[in-house]
């Protein structure tokens, strides 16, 4: 079972372009105004773009910590139930190899292809609890996708943005500067809608 600790992938070559061309304009912007020097201070809302570190907003979501949490206890209770299982069989097949000489043959054939059917049932069964985890694992990420893309718009329409990147290791955005990093602004929002939520329905409907 993987790590919970995929992220939210780039917006594309798209958005890369779009945030060339902003910088582009904020060189020739620095270069008319060269006799006063480097402005130390850049206003995010003159250039209209930020960007946020995506793995740090999901893993400081609280929303997203708090299902991981129930999906991790839940794959300890799966473990526990197949491990038991598990040992359950295995008891079964070494009191089968003890008392194999005392059975006839027929009645020897017979408990093996019980054993077979119950080894395949029991593969069958550790299948299921894989793939439920996966299937959990696949709808916590699309939740919390959908909910920061949907945090993400009020926040760009609230500070007039007219873009938010994704700037993750490897990603198309290799440089920003620091003070167009929107990251900790975002989690702190994010954090506080989640939790006036929770607060609004305390038994989590």
């Amino acid at each position: 079972m993987g790590k919970l600790n995929r992220v939210l992938g780039v917006f594309g070559i798209a958005l890369s372009a779009a945030f060339l061309v902003a910088c582009n304009n904020q060189s020739q912007t620095e270069n008319s105004s060269a006799e006063t020097g480097d402005n130390s201070e850049v206003n995010i809302s003159d250039l209209k773009i930020a960007y946020i570190h995506t793995d740090s907003v999901i893993n400081n979501y609280t929303y997203f910590k708090e299902r991981s949490a129930e999906i991790a206890e839940k794959g300890k209770k799966f473990e526990g139930e197949l491990a038991n299982r598990a040992k359950g069989f295995e008891q079964e097949v070494t009191n089968f190899q003890q008392s194999a000489s005392s059975m006839t043959m027929n009645q020897a054939r017979a408990k093996e292809e019980e054993l077979v059917t119950k080894e395949r049932n029991l593969v069958t069964y550790r299948d299921n609890l894989m793939q439920e985890l996966s299937a959990d694992e696949n709808k916590l990420y699309n939740d919390v996708y959908d909910k920061i893309q949907e945090y993400l718009k009020k926040y760009a329409e609230e500070n007039e943005l007219e873009m938010i990147l994704s700037y993750t290791r490897g990603g198309g955005v290799w440089y920003a500067k620091d003070v167009l990093d929107i990251t900790k602004d975002v989690s702190e929002g994010i954090n506080k809608e989640y939790e006036a939520t929770e607060a609004s329905t305390p038994d989590g409907e």
